[in-house]
């Protein structure tokens, strides 16, 4: 690697301030458009609707940002809103016409993406439309994800490896009778790269490996945890609900149709590398050249998977920075209040009481922070978490 390379590499990792900063003002985005979408839940409400909302929130609090800077910055929606119900396992953003609506009793799952300059938050969460305690197995499916969650935030560490964590989520789900949905994974991200090399996979099996890894420092990880009460092999019921796409920048087969050239070079323009909705394309056109996009491997679907009728799954998604000082969890959301308790059993227990923060001596904390305040370098401390973070008893 030429000192150059070293150099630019540098400038766009958490060893740069501005890139922290860069993530942390996506983060305050994505988690104030959660609360925007959660307001919006409730029973009638249409979900194209919110979904809207949410995408519109995003444009609109990061088109105020960095509009005077000397080169074009940019920002906006880095996953489109998703709202998943019940059985449902995620990415459902429907079309304009669809007119599906949520019900009282529901279970939600949110999901959704903010980018500033390229440097991605994430952040996916489940409510169920209903007052007071959540009861029974929605309580537990929320609870063994949020618990998994919790876990993997103490695993995804310098020094651990991503095995460790799928191994550990997957025994936390069984403690609540639950599964962790396969195929879900957790990936790296870089700047303008959502779906990064190093990759947490949800479930191992033969027929999904990934290569052993090991997390580093200064690293930036989005960590998607998918729990059901059904047996977490999701199916494909119909491929027209796929909405949810990603240009593949390594594709260059040539489209016949004439439809697809003008959809690919509309996506090129408008979403060179981020994961966007047909809703955002022409409809019409969209329909006939979305097609022959995927069937060639220039778009990569997200698809709608569901579990079984009558099954629930909860997720639980979050952006965590591999800070020098420890981790730094920067999306998240409280949870309701949930009948089921964490689990008693010492292993699981264990992994909840590990710290996040590296440990220091007394009153250096302070000292380095007034230090660091002195220099004009942005503070990357999070505010402590305790055992059971983010979670509601």
């Amino acid at each position: 690697m030429s000192s150059d390379d070293e150099r630019d590499e540098k400038e766009l990792s958490l060893t740069s301030p501005e890139v922290v900063t860069k993530y942390k003002s996506a983060a305050e985005i994505v988690n104030k458009a959660l609360q925007v979408v959660l307001a919006e839940c409730k029973p009638k409400a249409k979900i194209v609707d919110i979904c809207e909302k949410g995408d519109a929130f995003i444009k609109e609090q990061t088109a105020s940002m960095y509009k005077n800077a000397k080169k074009k910055i940019e920002r906006g929606v880095a996953f489109p809103t998703c709202i998943s119900v019940n059985n449902t396992v995620g990415h459902f953003s429907p079309l304009a016409s669809d007119e599906s609506v949520l019900e009282d009793g529901d279970m939600v799952k949110i999901d959704m993406g903010c980018h500033i300059d390229g440097f991605i938050a994430l952040v996916g969460h489940t409510h169920v439309l209903q007052e007071g305690t959540v009861t029974g197995r929605k309580s537990d499916v929320i609870r063994a994800a949020s618990d998994a969650a919790d876990v993997a935030l103490r695993l995804v560490r310098p020094g651990k490896k991503n095995t460790d964590v799928t191994e550990a989520i997957q025994k936390v789900a069984a403690a609540y009778d639950c599964k962790i949905v396969e195929g879900v994974l957790s990936h790296q991200m870089k700047q303008h790269v959502i779906d990064g090399n190093k990759v947490v996979l949800s479930v191992s099996s033969p027929d999904t490996t990934v290569d052993e890894v090991e997390f580093e420092e200064n690293e930036v990880y989005a960590i998607d945890i998918v729990a059901s009460t059904g047996d977490g092999k999701p199916k494909l019921l119909d491929e027209k609900q796929t909405t949810i796409y990603k240009k593949d920048e390594s594709v260059n087969y040539q489209l016949k149709m004439k439809a697809s050239r003008f959809i690919i070079s509309e996506i090129k323009q408008n979403f060179p590398r981020m994961p966007f909705t047909a809703r955002s394309l022409e409809e019409k056109r969209a329909r006939l050249g979305l097609v022959e996009c995927v069937n060639h491997g220039h778009l990569q679907p997200y698809p709608v998977l569901y579990e079984k009728p009558g099954d629930f799954v909860a997720q639980i998604k979050f952006t965590v920075l591999l800070m020098p000082n420890g981790s730094d969890r920067i999306t998240s959301h409280e949870l309701q209040k949930l009948e089921t308790k964490t689990s008693e059993d010492p292993e699981i227990k264990g992994w909840l009481a590990l710290g996040i923060k590296k440990k220091k001596g007394g009153g250096k904390k302070k000292k380095a922070a007034k230090k660091a305040g002195e220099k004009g370098e942005a503070s990357t401390e999070a505010e402590p978490m305790d055992a059971s973070s983010n979670a509601q008893e």
